[in-house]
């Protein structure tokens, strides 16, 4: 790969971490770190905490001047309020704040829709059936400390990114089990949204519905996996049947035949689970249209940080259309 001008920062901001990195040549990505949301009072202190550690000393000692930050939170002006987490800002005080050139701020999920095409095989599991047609929309799910919903659509030479809050869609159903959850939904938080059941959370909930109990979402998980817990496994596999489901509505809504693809912090630790799961069956349970969306695949997100590959495609974009050199 040819260097870039400068190492550029490219950011990952979740409700719980924020991943970081320089990109010293494109889609080459070094100094990464992992830092958690906690610890930092602003997304500005975690940014130059990240900046003056010795990982970042070590690729590169010289003034940062272009940046991108992925960010799990709608983006639509200036002002920028996390929905899972306290911290908020203004995408031009910040940039002031750092002295760069060139700031660009995405939702995480359209960054991550915009890395599908950069992943190789390796970086991907494919899960059931299914042949994806070139040249179409892909769509894209997320379970972690929410639910993302995204997808990309095919532009020309390129692909535009959806920013969507889709994970706030209305839960729908599919078994009687799942008719007990709606309705716990409905006495605890009125609407009853996707992202209820589809998160660390949302497991936790689903445990407290099977069982009246309480018990936290990485017990749960790892119980369902060693196969200790009955009730651990009933949570997990519904969970799995759940996403199934959403992802073959945001398909159907999508038409996503190039992939439907599956992201987040949560799917890639069930493993084996998962490919044996009610996911793939709940996937292509859409009645009149289940042979339609059969023919759609559907891959697990393997790489460990893929949105820095969509944040990198979307900040080159940027830079391009403002004159810097790539």
């Amino acid at each position: 790969m040819n260097p870039i001008a400068v190492p550029r920062l490219l950011a990952d901001v979740g409700g719980t971490n924020a991943r970081f990195a320089l990109e010293t040549a494109p889609r080459k990505f070094e100094a990464v770190a992992v830092l958690p949301c906690a610890d930092h009072a602003s997304i500005g202190a975690a940014l130059q905490a990240y900046l003056t550690g010795p990982a970042v000393r070590a690729v590169y000692a010289g003034a940062i001047r272009h940046a991108a930050i992925a960010i799990a939170n709608p983006v639509g002006g200036d002002a920028v309020s996390m929905t899972n987490h306290h911290w908020s800002f203004s995408i031009a005080a910040l940039k002031r704040e750092l002295g760069l050139d060139t700031l660009l701020v995405v939702n995480d999920f359209s960054a991550l829709a915009m890395a599908l095409p950069w992943l190789e095989p390796s970086q991907r599991l494919q899960v059931g059936g299914g042949v994806a047609q070139a040249g179409r929309t892909i769509g894209l799910v997320g379970p972690g400390t929410g639910l993302g919903v995204s997808g990309i659509i095919p532009a020309g030479k390129g692909w535009v990114a959806l920013e969507s809050e889709g994970g706030h869609a209305s839960f729908a159903p599919g078994d009687e089990f799942e008719i007990e959850i709606l309705r716990m939904l409905w006495r605890e938080h009125g609407h009853a949204s996707a992202e209820r059941l589809l998160s660390g959370s949302g497991i936790e909930l689903i445990y407290r519905c099977a069982t009246g109990q309480a018990l936290g979402a990485a017990e749960i998980t790892r119980r369902a996996l060693d196969g200790s817990c009955a009730d651990c496994l009933r949570a997990v596999e519904c969970f799995c049947a759940v996403l199934g489901s959403v992802a073959g509505s945001v398909a159907l809504t999508l038409g996503a035949t190039g992939g439907m693809y599956i992201g987040g912090g949560i799917v890639p630790r069930l493993g084996a689970l998962f490919a044996r799961s009610p996911f793939r069956a709940r996937f292509e349970a859409k009645g009149r249209l289940g042979a339609y969306v059969a023919r759609i695949p559907t891959y697990l997100i393997t790489e460990e940080y893929p949105a820095f590959l969509g944040v990198s495609a979307m900040l080159a974009e940027r830079m391009a259309g403002e004159g810097h050199p790539h």
